[in-house]
């Protein structure tokens, strides 16, 4: 497994175990990463840093959330699901460079190993619309 899902996954785990145990994001980190000695610095700063830009940007990321997973509060989503749509678009947003594309099919995968089977093509629809979304935006700049 690649450097970069790994930290995506570090992320998803991490807005996971803030989400459901009501932490801050510093206490999460904290405890996080305790018990995780065998991660190098690369992969533990890009999860950091999409962690950052999910508690930092959450407003924001909520919005494009539910404004894109028509008929779905964010708060009635599947816990992975929600984590896993958090992780990407704090990266599509922090990361623009990064194409959307491969944020997408990275989260996919992803899915496969967290989320149930019904979720990937919740997920694909959601994420493709932000993304287009997010392109367009940036375009009008």
């Amino acid at each position: 497994m690649g450097t970069r899902r790994k930290s995506r996954e570090l992320a998803m785990q991490m807005l996971f175990q803030g989400d459901l145990g009501k932490q801050k994001p510093e206490e999460v980190e904290r405890l996080f990463w305790a018990s995780r000695d065998d991660v190098d610095d690369e992969t533990r700063g890009f999860a950091d840093d999409i962690h950052r830009v999910a508690g930092t940007r959450e407003d924001e990321i909520r919005g494009l959330i539910e404004q894109f997973a028509q008929n779905w509060r964010i708060e009635r989503m599947p816990v992975v699901d929600r984590n896993l749509l958090r992780t990407a678009v704090a990266e599509m947003l922090a990361y623009p460079k990064t194409p959307g594309a491969v944020v997408i099919n990275e989260t996919i995968e992803v899915a496969r190993r967290f989320a149930a089977p019904e979720s990937v093509p919740f997920l694909n629809g959601v994420l493709d619309a932000i993304n287009r979304h997010l392109i367009e935006e940036r375009l009008k700049r």
